[in-house]
C-alpha cells in the first residue's frame, strides 16, 4: 500500500504547506516575482516549519511578510546575526516568528523558518524577489519557476523519529501563476513549456498584456516562460519614480533610470572569425579536480571533463595562431617554454600531454603562473586570450585581480568556475578586470558548451569602446550605480542603472547617448527620458539598482583589503535602506502579541522540495549539501535541543568511465587544417566499415574531401543539439573544403546523405 505523499509524522499527518500562488510582473527586461505560501499546522502541538529553497543566482529578495489569521506582519531587514538572535528569542518565548535568510554556503539558496504555529493555525507567507530576465539565443527573455516543490524520490530519515517521505505522483498542495507584462517595446508573443491561457493585450499598442498558467498544472517540471519583443535590439531607457516616503537624495527616494543595451551583430560580422591570436589555457590541477562534476549518474571527474574540453579547444583553433597550456596547483608547469605556432605537429604533441593530465598538483596557487604568463612577450598582431579553469578559491584574490588589471591592455581573460566552491569574486573579477567573460559550470551543466561559446567570443568581433554620456538640465546630476561596461559579446545584454539626483525648475526631460564600436564601425544611439515620472510603477528598478551596488560591494569585500569592515557596514546599510537581501542581512518578523505557553516539545517539519539527483537522500542544510547542488532537505527538531545533521550517504563508486562520446571521437580525428582523413576510425563513428565508406566515394573527389563532407553531414544531422560545441570545428572544416575548390561537390553531398541516411544541404554545411 502506497504511503501518503509528502513529509509525514508518525501519525501519518501531512506537512503544513497547502498552496502556492505566484504573481510575475515584468517591466521591459526585469521582473518582480511574488510568491505566497499557505501553511496550516495540522499537528497536535506547536510547529516550526523549515522551507529551504533556491532562487535564481542573480535574484534579490526585497519583501517578506506573514499573515496569521487577520493579522499581517511585515518583515524588517536586519543584520543577519541580530535577526537570528531575535528569531531564536521569540520562538523560545512562544512568540510566532518568521526568518528569511540566504544560506551561508550558497548565494542562491534561501531558508525560511516559520516558527511557533499553534495547533490548527493558518499562516500565509509572501516572498517577493526581483530579477533581470536572461536573454536567450533567439532573443527571448526567459523566466523559470523551478519545480522544487514536488518530491521525486524517497529520502532516508535524517534523525531519530523522522518519518520517511515516499515518492508522490500528486503533490499535496496547489500552484497558480499569473503574469503581467509592461514594456516600452511592442510585445510579440509569450511562450511556455506548460499550458497557458490565451495572452490578453490590455492596450492597442500591445505594450501591456496578461496571461495565466492553465489550471491543473502538476508542477512536475520547471515552468519556463519565453517573452518576445518586436524590436529586441533597440536600446531603451526607463525611469522609475522614487518612493514618496524615502529621503530625497537617497537611492530609494530619487528616480532611478534603467538603460538596456543589446547590440545586434550582423550576419557578416558573425561569419568573420579571427585567424590570429595567442590562446593560453590555464587549467587547475589541484586535488579537488578529482571530484565529480555532479552527483548524478555517469558524472565524470572535473579533470576528465577539462581534458575533453581541451580536445575541443585545440581542434577549434585557427591555423597560424599561437597557443600554450599550463597546469597549476601548488606549483605550475607548461606544455611549451613559450607559446608555439598552431600546426598539426604542435597540436598532436599537446593532445598527447592532455591525455596524461591528472589532478595531482596539490593546492590552488594561481598567482605565480599568471605572473609567468604575463612576463612572456606578446606576439605582434596576435592578441592574447587567456582561458582559466578552476574549481576553488585563493587567499590572495585582491592581489590576483590587481595583477590581471595591470595587464588588461594586453589580453582578455575568459574564466570558468567549476562547482559550488569556485570563488565568484575571483572568477568574475578576472573577467571584469580584463574585459573578458566569466562562466560557471555547476550542477549537471556540461563544461564544453560554455567553454566553446567563450572561444567563439574570443574569435569574433566584440562591442567595445562603450560610453554613456548624459544631457540633463542644471540642478540635476546623474550617479552611475552599475560598474563600467567595457565589452559586450554576441548575445550579451547590459542593463545600466543610474540615480537622478536633484530637481530642475524648468525642463522635465533629459537624454543619454550610448556609443560603442563594432568591428571598427562606430554606433551611436540617443535616448530621451523623463526627469519627473508621474506613474508609480513599483520599486523593481530601484531594488535591482541597489542589488547591483550591493553585489559590487560584496565582490570588493571578498577580494580582501584593509577596509573590509567598512565595506561590510556599507552593505548592511544599503541592504536595510533598500530592503534588499545581502549576504550579511536577513528578513525577520515577530508577532509579539502571540506569546503563549508551550507545553511539550515543538516539532520542526521541512517542506518537501525537489532534489534533481534522485539517488541521493535529502540532506540536512549543511555545507556539504549546498555545495552539491541541491535545493533542500527535511528534519525534525525538538524544543530545547539544537538540530543534528544526519550522517552523509557515501557517494556511489563509479568503477567504469562512461563510453567515449562519438562526438569527441570524431573531433579527435580532425586534422589541424580542418579536414578528416578517410580511415576505419572515422567510418566507425558513422557506424560503417571502412570499405562501405570508401566504396561510396564519388570518383571526382579525393578521400579527404569525401571524409570531411561526411563528417559535416554527421554533425549537422546526428549532433545538431550540441552545435555550440562543434560549430567552430565545422566552420574550420567548411573553410578547408572551400579552399580545395573540389569538382562535383553537390554530388558528393548527395551521396553522403544517401550513405548516412541524412538530408542536409550544401547551404547548411556552409560549403
Amino acid at each position: 500500500m502506497r504511503k501518503r505523499c509528502g513529509l509525514l509524522s508518525h501519525k501519518n499527518v501531512p506537512v503544513p504547506l497547502k498552496s502556492i500562488s505566484v504573481q510575475l510582473q515584468v517591466r521591459d527586461h526585469v521582473a518582480s516575482v511574488s510568491s505566497s505560501l499557505q501553511y496550516v499546522n495540522e499537528e497536535e502541538r506547536p510547529l516550526e516549519a523549515l522551507f529551504v529553497f533556491p532562487l535564481p543566482t542573480d535574484a534579490a529578495v526585497c519583501h517578506f511578510n506573514a499573515k496569521i489569521g487577520e493579522q499581517e506582519i511585515v518583515a524588517e531587514v536586519q543584520d543577519k546575526q541580530s535577526a537570528r538572535d531575535q528569531y531564536d528569542d521569540a520562538v523560545s518565548s512562544g512568540q510566532q516568528a518568521f526568518l528569511l535568510e540566504k544560506s551561508d554556503y550558497s548565494s542562491n539558496v534561501f531558508k525560511l523558518s516559520v516558527g511557533c504555529l499553534s495547533p490548527g493555525q493558518n499562516a500565509s507567507i509572501t516572498i517577493i524577489y526581483v530579477i533581470e530576465l536572461s536573454v536567450q539565443a533567439d532573443h527571448a527573455l526567459r523566466f523559470c519557476l523551478p519545480a522544487v516543490l514536488n518530491p521525486r524520490y524517497t529520502p532516508a530519515a535524517l534523525a531519530a523519529g523522522v518519518p520517511e517521505i515516499s515518492s508522490a505522483y500528486v503533490i499535496p498542495y496547489t500552484l497558480s501563476l499569473s503574469v503581467d507584462v509592461r514594456s516600452s517595446d511592442r510585445i510579440s508573443r509569450l511562450e511556455s513549456n506548460c499550458p497557458l491561457d490565451p495572452l490578453v493585450f490590455l492596450d492597442f499598442e500591445h505594450t501591456h498584456a496578461t496571461v495565466n498558467l492553465s489550471a491543473g498544472h502538476r508542477f512536475d517540471k520547471d515552468v519556463e516562460l519565453l517573452l518576445y519583443y518586436e524590436n529586441t535590439h533597440q536600446p531603451t531607457a526607463v525611469v522609475e519614480a522614487g518612493a514618496a516616503t524615502a529621503q530625497p537624495g537617497s537611492l530609494m527616494g530619487d528616480p532611478v533610470l534603467m538603460i538596456s543595451l543589446y547590440p545586434e551583430f550582423p550576419a557578416d560580422v558573425m561569419a568573420s572569425l579571427a585567424s590570429q591570436g595567442e590562446f593560453v589555457f590555464l587549467v587547475d590541477r589541484s586535488g579537488s579536480m578529482r571530484c565529480k562534476m555532479h552527483r548524478g549518474k555517469d558524472a565524470r571527474m572535473r579533470i576528465k571533463s577539462a581534458r575533453d574540453t581541451l580536445l575541443l579547444l585545440l581542434k577549434s583553433l585557427p591555423m597560424g595562431c599561437y597557443f600554450n597550456i599550463y597546469g597549476f596547483g601548488s606549483h605550475f608547469e607548461s606544455f611549451f617554454p613559450q607559446s608555439v605556432v598552431y600546426s598539426q605537429d604542435t597540436m598532436e604533441e599537446a593532445l598527447k600531454r592532455v591525455k596524461n593530465m591528472k589532478a595531482d598538483m596539490g593546492g590552488t596557487e594561481i598567482l605565480q603562473p599568471l605572473k609567468h604568463i604575463y612576463r612572456q612577450p606578446c606576439y605582434p598582431d596576435h592578441p592574447r586570450q587567456l582561458f582559466i579553469f578552476t574549481d576553488g578559491e585563493v587567499r590572495n584574490t585582491k592581489e590576483v585581480l590587481d595583477l590581471v588589471k595591470s595587464h588588461a591592455h594586453s589580453h582578455r581573460c575568459f574564466s570558468f568556475g567549476i562547482g559550488k566552491s569556485a570563488s565568484t569574486a575571483l572568477i568574475k573579477g578576472m573577467a571584469r578586470e580584463s574585459s573578458g567573460h566569466a562562466q560557471f559550470i555547476r550542477g549537471t551543466k556540461r563544461m564544453q558548451p560554455k567553454v566553446m561559446q567563450s572561444l567563439r567570443f574570443a574569435l569574433q568581433p566584440a562591442v567595445d569602446n562603450i560610453s554613456v554620456d548624459w544631457i540633463v538640465p542644471e540642478g540635476v546630476t546623474v550617479d552611475m550605480l552599475s560598474p563600467p561596461i567595457s565589452v559586450l559579446f554576441e548575445g550579451q545584454r547590459a542593463l545600466i542603472y543610474a540615480q537622478l539626483i536633484g530637481q530642475s525648475s524648468g525642463k522635465t526631460e533629459g537624454a543619454v547617448t550610448l556609443k560603442y564600436r563594432l568591428k571598427d564601425q562606430p554606433v551611436t544611439n540617443q535616448l530621451q527620458f523623463t526627469l519627473k515620472p508621474t506613474e508609480d510603477t513599483g520599486r523593481t528598478i530601484h531594488q535591482l539598482a541597489a542589488r547591483s551596488v550591493i553585489r559590487s560591494l560584496e565582490l570588493e569585500e571578498q577580494a580582501g583589503g584593509a577596509d573590509a569592515e567598512a565595506v561590510r557596514s556599507r552593505i548592511v546599510e544599503l541592504s536595510v535602506q533598500a530592503g534588499v537581501s545581502s549576504v550579511h542581512t536577513a528578513f525577520i518578523c515577530v508577532n509579539k502579541d502571540s506569546k503563549q505557553t508551550i507545553r511539550g516539545p515543538m516539532l520542526q517539519r521541512r517542506v518537501p522540495v525537489c532534489n534533481r539527483f534522485q539517488k541521493f537522500p535529502a540532506l540536512a542544510p549543511s555545507k556539504r549539501m549546498l555545495e552539491l547542488a541541491a535545493p533542500v532537505a527535511y528534519c525534525i527538531r525538538r524544543r530545547g535541543r539544537p538540530p543534528t545533521a544526519a550522517p552523509l550517504m557515501a557517494p556511489p563508486k563509479y568503477k567504469l568511465e562512461p563510453q567515449t562520446d562519438p562526438l569527441l571521437q570524431l573531433v579527435s580525428l580532425q586534422k589541424a587544417t580542418g579536414c578528416w582523413e578517410l580511415n576505419a576510425a572515422l567510418a566507425n563513428v558513422f557506424g560503417k566499415t571502412e570499405d562501405e565508406v570508401t566504396n561510396h566515394r564519388p570518383v571526382q573527389v579525393d578521400g579527404s574531401v569525401w571524409a570531411t563532407v561526411l563528417a559535416l553531414i554527421w554533425l549537422y544531422s546526428c549532433r545538431s543539439g550540441d552545435q555550440v560545441e562543434w560549430q567552430l570545428v565545422a566552420m574550420k572544416a567548411a573553410l578547408w573544403i572551400r579552399s580545395q575548390k573540389p569538382d562535383g561537390l553537390s554530388q558528393c553531398v548527395c551521396d553522403g546523405n544517401v550513405l548516412l541516411g541524412c538530408h542536409v544541404t550544401e547551404d547548411v554545411l556552409g560549403i
